[in-house]
């Protein structure tokens, strides 16, 4: 039986392989979800870079580097960035911090940094992890794994701030509920339901392995207090060494749309089908990832990174180094119906960049509405260097063509490996850290 399970999955999946999602198909699931009129009144949207902050630059005393960028509003309005700061190295593994800057006023100025975490010099460190807000307690959770190369001995852990991210529990296990061991949340964000089914749940998504490898979610509905397992998408072969062209999903981002449905933005490790991001979706909170609901995204081109994803007054926003092969080209593009994408775009940075991910406030405000919020790796040799704050204006183009002294469009280039070499690298280098002195500066505040 359990062979027989394994072809029918892999037969649904070359399926839809052999096809692109039809799209038509999807909307008409979703009557009203995206109507004429609700795409009309996002017709204008035209983002710009308004404004970007250093958070992060590697190289001061304890850190090496800092990578894996979180990015969450609390229910009070506050910006929580959370990154990993490698003490040793920037390899995934290794002994780590994890780090914390906090914003009261939309990003722009940001707390000193501070160190939440500590797993001392433990080889086998921490790694991030999903950040999720209960919108009903205000908690702020932070879930994260300690020990992801050897899954035996791994566990998954959680701590909470129920002051807006002034201070943290201590370290709760919740492998013990959860009956498993190696579940690598996100990175990136997880979700409280606000339309039906389950609505007020907590949804939060990562990759393998739970005894295996694919994409795996946790849910709670209890606002936190008690976690459970609900949907998996397993690689094929599960739970088995991997070669190129392998189905194997990996890191993810969670959003939901407006008719209830939970879609997952994720990793296509081994570049199954296509250099693109897989799509899966859940059409009952979370408990499950049918395989027919399963696509591929071949415009979201991607060299196998975790993406960011938002889903905001009914348009979805999505940033990735735009490139099949290379971690260069942040960018960021914009959908009105969650499959197919604008032929415009924005061009974060051009250079080096690694993972990335978005948020937004959820007021009402008109203020509020105007923006998103990244926040990504960037480099000038390397995407790991530093960790910028990207304020992205949704309205500004046409102030940009006006010349507004706020306002900058970018030139879009994707550049080669070797653009940023000689005097290129050199004005990067003297502009990084001109941008980060600051943050320098309030490290050893």
């Amino acid at each position: 039986m359990e062979f027989i399970g394994q072809f029918v999955i892999v037969s649904g999946i070359a399926l839809l392989s052999c096809a692109r999602a039809d799209e038509s198909r999807w909307l008409s699931r979703t009557p009203g979800l995206f109507t004429k009129s609700a795409i009309n009144r996002h017709t204008k949207i035209d983002p710009v870079v308004y404004e970007e902050k250093c958070l992060w630059i590697g190289g001061n005393a304890e850190v090496y580097t800092y990578r894996i960028p979180l990015l969450t509003f609390t229910s009070h309005g506050s910006l929580l960035a959370f990154s990993e700061a490698r003490k040793t190295s920037n390899n995934d593994d290794g002994p780590k911090f994890v780090a914390l800057r906090r914003s009261t006023d939309r990003g722009a100025t940001w707390s000193p940094i501070t160190f939440i975490l500590d797993n001392d010099n433990l080889e086998d460190g921490l790694n991030l992890g999903s950040v999720v807000v209960d919108e009903k307690t205000g908690a702020v959770m932070l879930i994260y794994l300690l020990g992801f190369r050897h899954c035996d001995h791994a566990s998954i852990m959680m701590v909470q701030s129920l002051d807006d991210g002034l201070t943290w529990s201590a370290p709760r296990n919740l492998s013990i509920e959860l009956r498993v061991k190696c579940f690598a949340p996100g990175p990136g964000f997880g979700i409280q339901k606000r339309y039906p089914p389950n609505v007020g749940r907590l949804v939060v998504c990562g990759h393998g392995s739970i005894n295996g490898d694919g994409v795996f979610c946790i849910l709670s509905d209890d606002n936190g207090k008690s976690w459970r397992n609900g949907a998996a998408l397993k690689s094929i072969p599960y739970n088995q060494p991997k070669k190129e062209l392998d189905f194997t999903p990996d890191e993810c981002q969670p959003v939901e749309l407006e008719d209830g449905s939970i879609v997952i933005n994720i990793r296509n490790q081994y570049h199954y089908h296509c250099h693109c991001r897989i799509i899966a979706r859940s059409l009952d909170g979370g408990e499950s990832l049918p395989v027919e609901e399963v696509t591929f995204d071949e415009t979201l081109i991607d060299p196998a990174v975790a993406a960011g994803v938002l889903q905001k007054r009914g348009v979805m926003f999505f940033t990735n180094p735009s490139s099949t092969h290379d971690r260069v080209n942040l960018t960021l593009r914009w959908s009105f119906n969650g499959t197919s994408w604008e032929k415009k775009a924005v061009q974060i940075w051009a250079g080096p960049s690694g993972y990335s991910t978005m948020t937004a406030f959820k007021g009402n405000s008109p203020e509020d509405n105007k923006y998103i919020y990244v926040l990504y790796e960037k480099g000038c040799e390397d995407y790991w260097e530093t960790i910028y704050f990207a304020k992205i204006h949704l309205y500004g183009g046409e102030m940009a063509d006006r010349g507004g002294s706020r306002w900058r469009r970018r030139k879009t280039r994707i550049p080669s490996r070797t653009s940023l070499m000689g005097m290129n690298l050199y004005r990067c280098r003297h502009q990084q850290r001109l941008e980060c002195r600051s943050q320098e500066e309030d490290y050893f505040q």
